[in-house]
């Protein structure tokens, strides 16, 4: 009897113990709910530092745009200069040659009349033979060398078929030596320069 109501005893002295314990050690509270929003907005943050750091690190260096301006410009302006140097050249040729035919137009006049003087002197016999004829041929022939190396040629007109671009028909006529559309008579030559045409034939046209 005694001992149960000692048993008894220390039981009531072990629980009273156990709640003085647990009263001294507070229970671990709960974070608010505050705290984790800052806590999850702050994550949130330094997250999107970070990736705005990788992103400036990939952005183009300022220095590497600028460079690749300047070569950009640079390209522009060589093919600009490259089709001017082409547009000048192209010009220069054309002045070159508008050059040639306006001096070969003076000198056709010539040629026409150095022809008329040959043909006359050809059909009189006492002339034939005359040294002052051959010198005269002489000069017509170098003079139609030189101008041949310059490029400059006789127009085929007598029995070619009528062309526009290179004859100038004055009159038609009947004719059973060619045929129809045929050019029957030259009455002026035409010449060309290269593939330009510096005077047109002057013809008559079979009908």
């Amino acid at each position: 009897m005694g001992k149960n109501k000692d048993k008894r005893k220390t039981e009531e002295a072990d629980e009273a113990l156990k709640e003085e314990m647990a009263e001294a050690i507070p229970e671990e509270e709960e974070p608010a709910e505050e705290e984790t929003e800052a806590a999850e907005e702050a994550d949130e943050a330094g997250s999107s530092e970070a990736s705005d750091g990788d992103k400036t690190s990939e952005e183009e260096d300022p220095k590497d745009k600028k460079i690749a301006e300047l070569n950009d410009k640079v390209v522009r302006q060589m093919a600009e200069f490259d089709n001017f140097r082409k547009r000048t050249e192209k010009e220069k040729s054309e002045m070159f040659t508008n050059g040639e035919k306006t001096v070969i137009e003076v000198i056709l006049p010539v040629i026409d009349n150095f022809e008329r003087a040959l043909g006359m002197a050809a059909e009189d016999e006492e002339k034939k033979n005359d040294p002052f004829i051959e010198g005269m041929d002489k000069v017509y022939k170098q003079l139609m060398d030189e101008l041949e190396k310059l490029g400059v040629k006789t127009i085929e007109a007598l029995g070619a078929d009528f062309d526009p671009s290179l004859h100038n028909a004055v009159m038609q006529e009947d004719t059973e030596e060619y045929e129809s559309g045929k050019v029957c008579k030259e009455l002026q030559k035409g010449y060309l320069l290269k593939d330009s045409v510096v005077r047109h034939s002057m013809v008559s046209v079979a009908k």
